[in-house]
């Protein structure tokens, strides 16, 4: 519903800026209560009070008790009946799918194995096919869906939504997969890389919450990072931004998928990791390769071990470049917790400037970060304060 026209720097404009930001806060961090609203939107208790009544009233806004430090808060949330907005994660071997409300609470979710070489045609028509399923299951169609965040395993240009750097995701070169994805579903769709999506997810609601700066390093078939920098992503003039998974570890070293020798990824992402086992072993797949290493298996536990030592050497140069207050980690490998932290956070220490080293912490969802982090993505695109909410005068 369109907003009603109002004199800039009239009172009744005022009132609208100032809602605006308090939605915009809201969709940004989930769950705030009004002291913590105040502070995020630098509006007085005052203000925030009456407009969380005044919104509430109209169903726009929800409120419960909490409480925080010891006292009774009110915590302050979008409303369920605001609609629907889905996020879905292409990793290199799974698609997650969840469709959550305007408060973030995932309400269906699903997952599907991927082939080795998926394509994006194959692909996007099978994930139209589930979301219709899933919002028909939830007694919706499609159109209730406000907008589809969408994750990939490599960097895309944010201007055009393609991939930045041909030759990583073979099948999707080229493609403006938001515009092909929004054609079959008729629904607007953002695209990010999942490194992207993971540190937003971390840093808005997870392990990453509170830190000025942050990053996120997804570790699984590939290897990559997400930068926050006062809390924005830094994405870069093209979008690939964080590619540490393409840092030079040896210059003599193997051939990596993205045709120059040695990248970190040769030596510490899945293939490279898989590549030492036979069938002798029973370890096929990156999550037996964990399996084992918790079993205690020393091969396996080498092995991973091994990776997060380099993994930390590469990470130490975005310390040195960034110097981020905590650094996640997370995606399939990230299972292993210390048995791949321990190693990561020594070699860190070691190679660090000055000591100063960041926090290490394991991500708080697990796989499901990048599809958390495309959801946050299509709500940030969702215009509750413009499009769905007719304002009081």
């Amino acid at each position: 519903m369109a907003r009603r026209s109002t004199p800039p720097g009239s009172q009744s404009s005022l009132r609208e800026a100032n809602r605006a930001r308090l939605l915009d806060s809201l969709k940004r961090h989930g769950r705030l209560t009004q002291i913590e609203l105040a502070g995020a939107t630098g509006l007085s208790p005052a203000t925030v009070s009456n407009i969380v009544k005044e919104l509430t009233a109209s169903g726009v806004l929800h409120t419960s008790f909490t409480s925080r430090s010891g006292r009774r808060a009110t915590l302050v949330s979008l409303a369920r009946q605001v609609g629907l907005v889905a996020g879905a994660h292409f990793s290199t071997r799974k698609l997650h799918v969840a469709i959550a409300d305007a408060t973030r609470s995932v309400v269906a979710e699903t997952s599907l194995p991927l082939a080795i070489d998926h394509r994006h045609d194959a692909e996007l028509d099978r994930l139209s096919l589930l979301l219709g399923d899933m919002v028909e299951g939830l007694g919706g169609s499609l159109s209730d869906l406000l907008a589809v965040g969408l994750a990939i395993p490599a960097p895309v240009d944010p201007r055009s939504s393609v991939i930045s750097t041909p030759g990583l995701l073979p099948g999707w070169d080229g493609i403006d997969i938001a515009r092909s994805l929004s054609a079959r579903i008729g629904r607007p769709v953002h695209v990010d890389s999942e490194a992207n999506l993971g540190a937003l997810a971390e840093a808005r609601e997870g392990a990453a919450r509170g830190a000025s700066s942050s990053v996120y390093v997804t570790v699984g078939h590939s290897i990559s990072a997400g930068l926050l920098v006062d809390g924005e992503l830094f994405r870069g003039a093209s979008g690939r931004t964080g590619q540490i998974g393409h840092m030079t570890i040896d210059e003599n070293g193997a051939r990596c998928r993205c045709g120059n020798r040695g990248c970190l990824e040769t030596v510490a992402a899945g293939p490279a990791l898989l590549v030492g086992f036979g069938d002798a072993d029973g370890i096929h797949r990156l999550r037996d390769l964990v399996t084992a290493a918790g079993d205690g298996v020393p091969a396996a536990q080498r092995t991973i071990a091994d990776a997060g030592r380099h993994i930390g050497i590469a990470a130490a140069s975005l310390c040195n470049l960034i110097d981020p207050e905590r650094i996640v980690v997370g995606g399939e490998l990230a299972r292993a917790g210390e048995i791949l932290l321990a190693p990561l956070r020594h070699a860190l220490e070691r190679s660090v400037l000055g000591g100063g080293v960041p926090e290490i912490v394991a991500s708080d969802f697990g796989e499901w970060a990048e599809t958390r982090g495309a959801i946050a993505l299509a709500l940030d695109h969702v215009a509750v304060d413009a499009d769905l909410v007719a304002f009081p005068a």
